[in-house]
C-alpha cells in the first residue's frame, strides 16, 4: 500500500509518498506567500494551504497506482490560529507561530493568571506563539470577529477538515496551543474558561496515529482517489519530524535546524522542568516529550546569506571556514524573538565582537555558531533536570550542512547520527498514516523498521573544549544586553 505524508511548512507544503515497506516513491513541493502586514505580525491565508496540497496530491499521485493509496496523515506548523465561523468561512487570515502581537495577552496569562497556575493547568506558561494569547488578542483587538467563531482549529488541521469533513487534531499539536491538559492529554476547563471560549469551539482529541475519517466524496473524485483513503490525525511538526527520525520511545533526542529550531528529547513518562524553559508536550508516540524551541535557526543563515550578503550559494559561504572553537565573533540569533529559553518576543539578533580584522567567513561561521549555541542553551535546562543525552538525531534544511553538524556536534559535546533521509515531518507523517491503516502495530515499531543511520559525526575532545570555553562567554551576552530589547 502506499501511504501520502504532507508536511504544511511556513514557507510551503511539502508532500511525499511512501510505500509499506517506507521506501520514498515521490516528493512534491508547493510554495505559498507568507504576509507580514506590520512589523512583528505573520499571517498567512489557509486557502493557500489547501490549494498548494490539492495540486500537490494531484502530482504526487500522477503515474502511480491510486488504488494503493491507502491513508494520508501530517506533520504541520504549530500554534497558528485558524478560526471559521458558522458557515466554516476563514474568519480572519491565520496568525502564526512566529507571530509577535501577543505581548500584552502573553503578560496577562503569566503575570495576572500565573505562571504556576498555567503550568498546573496545562504543564506549560504561556509563549507569545501559543494559540490561546491568540485568542485573547481576536477578543481584545476583533471583537467582532471573535464573536464569529464557530471552530478554532491549528493549521494542519484545517486541511484534515477540507479533506475529510473530521473537526479533529491530535494532542501533540494541541499541546502547544495553552488550551490542553498535558498530563491527562484532554481540553482544559480552566484555560477554555481563562479565554472565554466553549469546548464545542474546539476540536475533537485524536493520538496521531489514530483515523480520524475518510476523504470526502468530491474531494476523492478531484484528487482520482477512492473514497475508503483513510485520514490519519498526524502530529505538529517537530513530533511528526520525531517519529520520521525515528525519535520515538524513551530517552531519544533529535535536533531540527529548520525554519525554526529545536531539541526533541522523546520520554515514557510525563515531565515539567520549575521554570517552565521547555515545553512539556505529549508525544505523536502515544508518550509525552520534552522540547526547547528558538524560533529563528536556519532562518538566521538564510537572512544573512540572502538578504544581507545577496548569495544563494551556501556551501560556498561556508567553504573558507576553518578555525573552529577560535572565532572572535559572536550572533545572537534572535531575529523574531525568542522562545526556548528566554521567552522574550523582544529580543533581538545582533553580533558583537567584530574588528578590523573580522571577515565574511568569521560572520558566516558566528551564525552558524550563534544558533548551535542558542540550541545548547535548551539542552542546559534537560541536563539540569538530570537528563543525560548522548546521542542526537538532527534533520532540518540546515542538516544537510557537514560544517554545521560538525559544530553542532563539538558545541552540545555529543554524537550526532545522521538518517537516510532527512524529511523529517512530511516521512514522520507518512509513517503515522501507516500506523494508522494498520500496516505496523505501533509508532515504535515502523522507526525501528525505516529509520536508519547512515553516519555518525563524533565530537572532538580538543574542539569541544574549545567550544566549551567559547559557550560560556556566548551565554553572558543576552543578560548583558537584554536591558536594550
Amino acid at each position: 500500500m502506499l501511504y501520502i505524508g504532507i508536511d504544511l511548512g511556513t514557507s510551503a507544503v511539502k508532500l511525499l509518498l511512501m510505500d509499506g515497506e517506507g521506501k520514498i516513491q515521490k516528493i512534491v513541493s508547493k510554495e505559498y506567500p507568507l504576509y507580514f502586514p506590520h512589523p512583528g505580525w505573520s499571517e498567512q491565508d489557509p486557502e493557500d494551504w489547501f490549494a498548494g496540497t490539492m495540486a500537490g496530491i494531484q502530482e504526487l499521485v500522477e503515474g502511480c497506482d491510486k488504488s494503493q493509496v491507502a491513508g494520508i496523515s501530517f506533520g504541520g506548523q504549530m500554534h497558528g490560529l485558524v478560526a471559521l465561523d458558522r458557515e466554516d468561512r476563514v474568519i480572519r487570515p491565520a496568525i502564526l507561530w512566529n507571530d509577535g502581537r501577543t505581548g500584552r495577552q502573553t503578560d496577562y496569562l503569566n503575570q495576572t493568571v500565573g505562571k504556576d497556575r498555567l503550568s498546573a493547568y496545562t504543564a506549560n506558561i504561556a509563549f507569545a506563539g501559543f494559540t490561546a494569547p491568540k485568542i485573547l488578542w481576536m477578543k481584545e483587538n476583533e471583537p467582532e470577529n471573535y464573536k464569529k467563531i464557530s471552530k478554532i482549529m491549528l493549521p494542519k488541521d484545517y486541511l484534515a477538515y477540507r479533506l475529510s469533513g473530521s473537526f479533529c487534531t491530535d494532542v501533540s499539536d494541541a499541546s502547544g496551543m495553552l488550551l490542553m491538559d498535558v498530563e491527562h492529554r484532554c481540553w482544559s476547563k480552566e484555560m477554555i474558561q481563562i479565554c472565554g471560549i466553549t469546548e464545542e469551539q474546539l476540536p475533537r482529541l485524536y493520538e496521531s496515529y489514530e483515523v480520524v475519517g475518510t476523504l470526502k466524496t468530491d474531494i476523492a473524485a478531484q484528487l482520482g482517489l477512492g473514497g475508503d483513503v483513510k485520514v490519519i490525525a498526524g502530529a505538529g511538526d517537530n513530533a511528526a519530524a520525531a517519529v520520521g527520525t525515528g525519535t520515538v520511545g524513551d530517552g531519544r533526542c533529535n535536533i531540527s535546524l529548520g525554519t525554526s529550531g529545536t531539541i526533541f528529547i522523546s520520554s515514557d513518562r510525563f515531565g515539567v522542568d520549575e521554570n517552565n524553559a521547555l515545553h512539556s508536550f505529549a508525544h505523536a508516540d502515544g508518550h509525552y516529550h520534552l522540547m526547547g524551541c528558538m524560533l529563528s535557526a536556519a532562518a538566521c543563515n538564510k537572512w544573512w546569506n540572502e538578504d544581507i550578503l545577496r548569495a544563494t550559494d551556501f556551501a560556498a559561504e561556508q567553504k573558507g571556514i576553518a578555525k573552529l572553537g577560535e572565532n572572535q565573533v559572536f550572533y545572537l540569533p534572535y531575529l523574531m524573538g525568542e522562545r526556548s529559553p528566554h521567552n522574550n518576543p523582544d529580543a533581538r539578533a545582533m553580533f558583537i565582537g567584530m574588528t578590523m580584522d573580522t571577515t565574511r567567513e568569521d560572520m558566516t561561521q558566528a551564525v552558524l555558531e550563534g544558533v548551535s549555541f542558542g540550541l545548547r542553551d535548551s539542552l542546559e535546562v534537560a541536563r539540569s533536570l538530570g537528563i543525560r543525552i548522548e546521542r542526537t538525531k538532527i534533520c532540518g534544511g540546515g542538516a544537510k550542512s557537514p560544517l554545521w553538524k560538525r559544530m553542532i556536534a563539538n558545541i552540545m559535546d555529543m554524537q550526532v547520527d545522521v538518517i537516510e533521509s532527512e524529511e523529517g515531518p512530511a516521512l514522520g507523517g507518512a509513517m503515522l498514516a501507516a500506523v494508522g491503516c494498520g500496516e505496523y502495530p505501533d509508532v515504535e515499531t515502523i522507526a525501528s523498521k525505516i529509520v536508519k543511520v547512515v553516519d555518525t559525526v563524533e565530537p572532538e575532545p580538543e574542539l569541544v573544549e574549545k567550544y566549551e570555553e567559547r559557550y560560556q562567554r556566548f551565554r553572558k551576552i543576552y543578560p548583558t544586553v537584554k536591558g536594550l530589547f
